[in-house]
């Protein structure tokens, strides 16, 4: 019998803007690891760190929305379902996209998630959670998904309560 296809986060920074916020790929691809795990998911996920105008186009192209935007999911089997996978199979399960724009979580951090450390931990979870199929269109999505971002917080950023400052929405929008 083999083993099931293990969860593999590939990572990478495609910043080329000068003064670019610093990003410890490692980390947030473990941290992405983690949410798979704790998710019992298995397969590929890809995470992104882009520039404004990258995230921007991209904002343009798939959600017909202007400007830049702080983090962007593409899940590959388009199911608004959080995804179930075959652990039995042998070719890896290809789950999405998550892609990141630091400099947006930066400029956000303060009013948002207290800090840009907190900002770019809950976007590579809230990112991971969408592609798995979790949404936030309806009150009731809404808090199932608040609720899951804050337990892998909770577990694998802070290893404990969330800081005072820590918000999970936006006064004026619900991140995307």
């Amino acid at each position: 019998m083999n083993d099931p296809p293990s969860t593999t986060v590939v990572v990478s920074d495609e910043r080329r803007a000068a003064g670019a916020v610093d990003v410890d790929v490692d980390r947030w691809s473990r941290l992405a690891a983690a949410v798979l795990a704790d998710e019992c998911q298995r397969g590929e996920l890809t995470l992104t760190f882009v520039d404004p105008d990258e995230i921007a186009a991209l904002n343009a192209e798939h959600l017909g929305l202007d400007g830049p935007t702080d983090v962007l999911s593409f899940p590959l089997d388009g199911s608004a379902e959080p995804a179930a996978v075959d652990a039995s199979a042998e070719v890896p399960v290809l789950l999405g996209d998550v892609v990141v724009c630091p400099a947006v979580a930066a400029a956000q951090a303060v009013e948002h998630a207290g800090t840009l450390d907190d900002e770019l931990a809950l976007l590579v979870v809230h990112g991971v959670l969408h592609v798995l199929g979790h949404d936030h269109a309806g009150a009731d999505e809404t808090a199932v998904m608040r609720a899951r971002e804050l337990d892998h917080l909770r577990t694998h950023h802070w290893r404990g309560s969330p800081p005072e400052s820590f918000r999970q929405s936006h006064d004026d929008e619900v991140l995307t």
